[in-house]
């Protein structure tokens, strides 16, 4: 296994409508050239995945490794998830699309990220979440979504 290090990433968050930073766990891919593995699904960046290729570099300013640019995107999509229904608990929700292949971070209670593999189907994933906020138990948000799950979510 490779050496764990922090990634920083700088960016302006659409939902909150402010600047933002939140850190994520990477591996490192090639230290010369700066490239890093995202290795956890990313709470609020937009645009970003694990297992994505990312370039950073150290920036004086922030004292730490910085996210520059991603190199190579995974495939992977990441949906937020914020639970309406304060009677129902987050892990309940994220137990339901576990079960239909999906990996997730709990943020805190009512918050969780999620991430849909790039080999899964999104469709019944999409239709589950939609059938969910349609009921008011889930709001959600689909930050960083590939091309091959936009095509199977909406079509």
């Amino acid at each position: 296994m490779s050496e764990q290090v922090k990634i920083l990433f700088n960016f302006h968050s659409n939902i909150f409508d402010e600047q933002m930073v939140e850190t994520v766990w990477a591996n490192k891919v090639d230290q010369e050239k700066g490239y890093y593995k995202i290795d956890n699904i990313p709470f609020y960046i937009p645009l970003v995945a694990s297992e994505d290729i990312v370039f950073a570099e150290f920036d004086e300013t922030e004292q730490m490794l910085t996210y520059r640019k991603t190199i190579k995107y995974s495939g992977r999509t990441v949906v937020q998830v914020v639970i309406m229904d304060k009677t129902t608990e987050t892990n309940i929700i994220r137990d339901i699309f576990f079960k239909l292949g999906c990996e997730s971070e709990k943020a805190n209670e009512g918050y969780f990220s999620m991430e849909i593999p790039a080999n899964l189907d999104y469709k019944p994933i999409k239709k589950e979440l939609d059938r969910m906020e349609n009921a008011e138990i889930i709001g959600y948000a689909e930050p960083t979504i590939s091309d091959k799950h936009r095509t199977e979510g909406y079509s």
